[in-house]
């Protein structure tokens, strides 16, 4: 009998231990996730234990700083390998990139659970955040190399086009809409004016979130918590599941875990999940 897909869910959780006391535990008890990757931990190693069931294998890279960003990957399956390392030696990545190999079936796929630098341009945030997109994009081929069933996900804080942000006309000066940030987008998976985009162009990278969306607004997987963003849908698509070609193929369903209710909301983001038929 054939397995079935392999759900891979991502969510910025703004505070792992906030998000449980709001109902996260609830929306993952009932997700059947396989593998789930997580942003902004900003907890430790065994806080994440005691709010997880035991069946829950845990890979966690906490930020240098205490409290600050924090990558996690879990998993039902142990992972057969993973790393830390990313970017010059001289580079502090703690806590934005995690990447493991899990056996499925007869498959082994590699997760990245990563969480880029928010940034603030004109400042010293900025300049760190173009430190890590340049090693993002000198590391891709290596990791399509390593395994050509590869997704990275996570909260990458740029809207790579204008329909990924409501309000794009207002932030084209702002870190997360930068002209340079969404270069770096048009060479993951190629510029939107691109014949071969989303399909071969750049990189080579599969954007799923279009793949299955479309040429659509949205839709979007943050709003800011700030006056009625939530509630009118002003929001951005900065979280991503972006595939290999070749696991971009398997991909079967995408959804946006989009909360019914600004009060019924466990983050400032919303899950990302994608089924793998595999």
């Amino acid at each position: 009998m054939p397995r079935k897909p392999l759900r891979i869910a991502s969510v910025n959780v703004n505070g792992i231990r906030a998000a449980f006391r709001n109902g996260m535990g609830e929306w993952l008890d009932g997700r059947g996730v396989d593998i789930l990757a997580l942003q902004e931990v900003r907890a430790q190693t065994e806080d994440i234990e005691n709010l997880v069931d035991d069946g829950w294998n845990i890979l966690h890279d906490p930020a240098t700083a205490k409290g600050r960003a924090g990558v996690a990957l879990l998993s039902r399956d142990k992972a057969k390998i993973h790393r830390v390392t990313f970017g010059p030696d001289d580079f502090d990545s703690a806590g934005r990139w995690l990447e493991a190999d899990y056996e499925w079936g007869d498959k082994v796929v590699t997760v990245v659970s990563t969480y880029v630098h928010s940034g603030e341009d004109g400042t010293p945030k900025q300049v760190e955040k173009y430190k890590f997109l340049d090693a993002m994009e000198q590391h891709l081929p290596a990791l399509r190399e390593h395994n050509p069933l590869a997704v990275v996900v996570g909260d990458l804080n740029v809207g790579h086009r204008k329909i990924d942000i409501r309000n794009w006309r207002g932030n084209q000066k702002k870190a997360g809409f930068l002209p340079t940030e969404r270069a770096y987008f048009d060479r993951f998976v190629g510029a939107e004016d691109d014949p071969g985009y989303n399909a071969g162009a750049g990189l080579g990278w599969v954007d799923l979130h279009r793949r299955f969306e479309g040429e659509v607004e949205g839709p979007y997987t943050w709003w800011s918590q700030r006056g009625h963003a939530f509630d009118n849908d002003t929001g951005w698509r900065i979280d991503y599941q972006l595939a290999t070609p070749e696991l971009a193929a398997s991909a079967v369903s995408y959804t946006i875990d989009r909360a019914a209710s600004h009060d019924a909301r466990w983050s400032d983001h919303a899950p990302v999940v994608v089924d793998y038929s595999l």
